[in-house]
Formats: C-alpha cells, sequence, structure tokens
C-alpha cells in the first residue's frame, strides 16, 4: 500500500522528550516500512523515519516558542500540501484531530482520521459536524457515541518493548515518579499530595505548556523542596526510561478522561506498577490488583502505596507485551487501510488528483473552495 502519515509539527518524530502522538507515528511508520508498505511521513524536518519525509517546517515548532496562531499557518500549509499529493497515495493517516477534518471530507482518496485527544463540548460538536469520515478511537472509553461518528476501529498505542528495560527490583532508596505534562488534567498536584500524605520520596518530570504555566507555579512549584518533591523538568526519553524502571510505583492520578496515557503501558514495561485514578483509559490499561491499582480518590492512592510489594513486576511487563505490542497496533490498522480501500474500489472510485479535488457529485459552480477552510474552534 501506498500510505501517507501526516503527524502534527509541534514535536519531530520520534520525540527528544515529551510527544505521546509523536512516538505512535514513528513507531507505525516504522513497523509499515519494514512489511513493505511505501509510506510518506509529514512531519517536522528534524524528524527521523525509515519513510519518505516530507517536511512542513526545518524543526520541530513547540521547542522553538511559537505559538498557536503561527503554527496555525505552518499546519495550514502541511495539510495542504499533503492533500494535494492525494492522488499518490492509497490511504491518508490524519492524527491532526480537527485540522484534517475538511481537507479528509473532500479528498477522493480514503482517509483515516485518529482521534488522539478527548472530545469536550465545544470540539465534540465540530467532530459531529464531520460524522461522516472515518475515525479511529484510541481506547474505548475515548469513544463519543453520542455524536454519531463514523467509527471503523479501536486501535489501541503500542510501545517498542526492546527499547524498555526491565528492572525486576525498584532502586534503594525507594521513591514514587510522576511523568506527564504539568496540568491539572494529569494531576502532578494530586501526587505531590499523594506522596507528602504518604511520606513517600517524588520525582517529578514534564514539560510546562505556556497555557499551564500559572498552573504550575501555584500549584506545584510552591512543593518542590528538592528532597521529598524533585522536579526534574523535561527529560530525554532515555532519562523517562531509567526514571520509571527505577521506581516503586509511577502515579497517574488524573482529573479528566485520559483517551490513553501511554506513560501507563511505558511503566509496566519497565516492571514498574502504576497507580491510576480510574478514570478514561485507565481500565483498559492497568489491571486492578495484577499491574498496579485503579484508585478513586487520594485515600485510595495512598493505601495502593502500601499494597505495591504484592505487585509482580515481571507480570506488569507480561501484560504489556500481550496487549500494547508494536505489532498489535500496526495489525489494526492494516485492516482498517484495507477496509478503506476496498470500500472505495468497491465503489468504483479512483484516487484524486491534484487537479481534480472536489467529489465525483459535485457540479462545477458547487466546488468548495481549496485550501477548505479551517476549522475554527470557538464556541
Amino acid at each position: 500500500m501506498r500510505i501517507a502519515q501526516v503527524t502534527p509539527l509541534w514535536e519531530q518524530v520520534p520525540p527528544a522528550g515529551y510527544g505521546g502522538t509523536e512516538i505512535v507515528v514513528s513507531l507505525l511508520t516504522d513497523e509499515l516500512v519494514r512489511r513493505g508498505h511505501q509510506v510518506t511521513l509529514f512531519a517536522s524536518g528534524d524528524s527521523t523515519t525509515l519513510a519518505h519525509l516530507d517536511a512542513g517546517c526545518d524543526r520541530a515548532l513547540r521547542p522553538l516558542g511559537m505559538l498557536p496562531p503561527e503554527y496555525a499557518q505552518y499546519e495550514e500549509q502541511q495539510l495542504t500540501k499533503a492533500f494535494d499529493l492525494a492522488g499518490q497515495f492509497d490511504v491518508i493517516h490524519s492524527h491532526m484531530d480537527l485540522a484534517a477534518l475538511p481537507y479528509g471530507e473532500r479528498s477522493l482518496t480514503p482517509v483515516v482520521h485518529t482521534v488522539h485527544g478527548i472530545l469536550t463540548a465545544v470540539t465534540g460538536k465540530l467532530f459531529s459536524q464531520y460524522r461522516r469520515e472515518n475515525f479511529v478511537s484510541i481506547s474505548t472509553s475515548q469513544r463519543r457515541d453520542d455524536l454519531g461518528l463514523n467509527y471503523v476501529a479501536t486501535v489501541y498505542n503500542a510501545i517498542a518493548l526492546n527499547q524498555f528495560e526491565f528492572y525486576p527490583q525498584p532502586a534503594a532508596p525507594p521513591y514514587l515518579v510522576f511523568l506527564g505534562r504539568m496540568s491539572v488534567e494529569k494531576g502532578p498536584h494530586l501526587a505531590i499530595e499523594i506522596a507528602k500524605r504518604s511520606g513517600w520520596p517524588l520525582k517529578m518530570a514534564g514539560k510546562i505548556d505556556f497555557e499551564n504555566q500559572t498552573f504550575f507555579e501555584q500549584q506545584v512549584l510552591p512543593h518542590i523542596d528538592g528532597q521529598q518533591i524533585q522536579f526534574l523538568g523535561e527529560v530525554s526519553q532515555a532519562e523517562k526510561k531509567a526514571l520509571m524502571g527505577q521506581a516503586t510505583a509511577t502515579l497517574f492520578p488524573i482529573t479528566w478522561p485520559e483517551p490513553f496515557g501511554l506513560v501507563m503501558p511505558e511503566s509496566m514495561a519497565c516492571g514498574t506498577p502504576v497507580i491510576a485514578m480510574a478514570m478514561g483509559s485507565a481500565p483498559e490499561i492497568v489491571v486492578d490488583g495484577h499491574t498496579g491499582f485503579l484508585c478513586h480518590t487520594v485515600e485510595d492512592c495512598i493505601e495502593a502505596v502500601t499494597k505495591i510489594p504484592t505487585i509482580s513486576r515481571q507480570d506488569c511487563r507480561d501484560h504489556v507485551a500481550v496487549n500494547f505490542g508494536v505489532g498489535r497496533m500496526v495489525d489494526g490498522y492494516e485492516a482498517v487501510y484495507q477496509q478503506l480501500i476496498n470500500e472505495r474500489f468497491s465503489l468504483g472510485l479512483r484516487p484524486t488528483l491534484k487537479s481534480d479535488r472536489t467529489r465525483p457529485t459535485d457540479r462545477p459552480g458547487d466546488r468548495p473552495p481549496w485550501p477548505p477552510k479551517p476549522v475554527s474552534i470557538d464556541p
């Protein structure tokens, strides 16, 4: 198959530090190439891939401090280029969420959108305007069946197990770890409360986006003492893996319906159990009492810390190997691609060309503008 992967330009693929979507796209793209597919990755120019790289910018844009309005211009240019080349592909796989929906609606080449975020009241309304497009959810809990979206599959995210060292025993002295964006949704403030009330040292690492700066300064920074509560900033992938692997447990006290939460299988791959709030995808990833604990309150999390010795670290890794490996994820996406291609052929439709950007039923006078108007997220 000839496959286009279109990913955001915020981070390079794979990411140097934070970037769950970019990790998944990297694993998917490279494995598709290994399986003999012709893949083009639309990403930042500093990305590394086995596929053909079509750069939407020289370098990832978030580390440059770029704000959303300027980023949107690069995003529009990238999407216009990808869909101008639609006739070169059998299928286009978008990881761009809302931004790609108007483009997908006008494409004669099959397009599938993996939804990586949650659908809020505002974004859900916008997605529902494009409900007939093809969507993949990354967990069952993420689905919004009330919106009538055309979900074609649920495909769990994956990790490359061989890239994670197994730690049969945690480090001494013991500590808890929190890894994630410094935002109220990820719960770093709750991780601090759990550590303080249980008397455990806590090591924290993650990025601070501009919109979360105030939250970090008010709810996290005052508790960082460099002793019991340590903040290490945004660490590299190698540092993150060692930090997780040597921890006694990973805290995942989310306050929102997490769509997937890659840190959970990453932690378990290292052998480190996860203590998570039972929200969003957590019950689909963590097996309560077997690979960690699912909690409903901070008090539950504190009690779970005392039960960590009952968890087998080998069981944690084995669970990830069976359920969240790269092969399983790529099998799922290959099936989606083939289904969409077969459906297109069954309708007798040909791929779109650069000069033919409208549906066969469009009359010349009714053709929409190109590029399509970007989706507005204003309520």
